[in-house]
């Protein structure tokens, strides 16, 4: 009788290869599932997942450059003595501004040019004092009594310029869906801080056109956006039943939200003390047409347009009550992005499974 030895070959059969080759499959989706999370972990820490910056300086002081120690923010005298104004690059109803330089670093010098706005140049200084975080930009120094505040400087200047920055062979390679998306994710970032900021809850009041918001924001060389005119911030205390009122003429027009439209009709003339005050959720209201901006017409952006569908259009409801806050929009956002960027790392995983 013919012995069976002890170790025969073994053939795998279909269903073992499809088993094993599943096993795999599911070890390469963990294995970028992990990736990912110390990704997006790391990314959410540097976009605002805490408000203060390691980098930034104890209260009343700054660090500009490759510095490494800090400096007291600079006094009248400082600022008289060592900045030299190089040229105005810009002018607005409160201030002038000018490119100057302070011991070889380029920063920006703002003085007030219409003394009876004078209150909101001084209210500007003080948020900017107060407010100071990784979303809003560098305090340097000011001086009260000659109205002068000293800022870091940012080179691509505002957000209005973003299409033509990207446009520049240099930045060409930052003009994709996902670095817009976090743009979009940087000015939430700024809207829920100043919502929830240490003085109270904010409004960003100087927001009656597309246009006009931008020119609130810079954009620095490492593509983040930081709050820079802080002029008109009003503050909202619901239990002190303080709402706001973003100045004292009449607001139109589709981007201002409808409760700072005046709701009387053609027929009644406007009259401020009429007009009722609202809340933060006007700036809620403006999300969606700022996002909209930031994302662009590049390839992939209409899909994360198709993804916030949802969140834009809460943020677009009429009654500012059921509008969700800054922070509920930039959860979403944040999932969004995540949902996005592991669909980009493993195409047709889903359907392999």
């Amino acid at each position: 009788m013919e012995k069976k030895p002890h170790f025969a070959r073994r053939e795998f059969l279909p269903r073992e290869v499809s088993s094993i080759s599943l096993a795999l499959l599911l070890v390469v989706v963990l294995l970028l599932n992990a990736l990912l999370y110390f990704y997006l972990n790391k990314f959410y820490s540097s976009l605002g997942g805490t408000e203060t910056d390691p980098g930034l300086c104890p209260f009343g002081h700054f660090k500009l450059g490759a510095a490494k120690n800090c400096s007291p923010w600079l006094s009248c005298e400082a600022i008289n003595r060592e900045v030299r104004k190089l040229k105005c690059v810009g002018e607005g109803a409160v201030k002038k501004v000018f490119l100057s330089e302070w011991k070889e670093n380029k920063v920006v010098l703002s003085q007030l040019t219409n003394s009876e706005l004078k209150e909101d140049f001084l209210h500007g200084l003080k948020m900017l004092k107060a407010l100071q975080s990784k979303h809003v930009v560098r305090l340097l120094g000011y001086c009260e009594q000659q109205f002068t505040i000293l800022t870091e400087y940012h080179p691509l200047g505002s957000l209005r310029g973003l299409n033509e920055t990207l446009h520049i062979p240099k930045y060409k390679g930052m003009n994709t869906w996902h670095h817009r998306l976090m743009l979009a994710i940087d000015y939430v970032s700024v809207i829920r801080y100043l919502h929830s900021s240490p003085l109270g809850t904010l409004v960003m009041c100087d927001s009656n056109d597309l246009d006009k918001v931008l020119s609130q924001y810079l954009l620095t060389s490492d593509f983040h956006i930081l709050v820079n005119d802080l002029d008109a911030l009003p503050l909202v205390n619901r239990s002190a039943g303080r709402l706001v009122k973003c100045g004292h003429r009449e607001l139109r027009g589709e981007f201002v939200a409808p409760e700072q439209r005046w709701p009387y009709g053609e027929d009644v003339p406007f009259e401020d003390d009429l007009m009722p005050p609202y809340d933060e959720k006007t700036d809620i209201w403006k999300i969606p047409d700022v996002s909209n901006f930031l994302l662009g017409h590049v390839k992939g952006s209409d899909i994360v347009r198709l993804h916030l569908f949802d969140i834009h259009a809460e943020c677009k409801k009429k009654d500012p009550a059921e509008r969700p806050s800054a922070q509920e929009v930039l959860d979403t956002y944040r999932k969004v992005l995540t949902l996005l960027i592991r669909e980009a790392a493993m195409p047709g995983t889903r359907e392999m499974l």
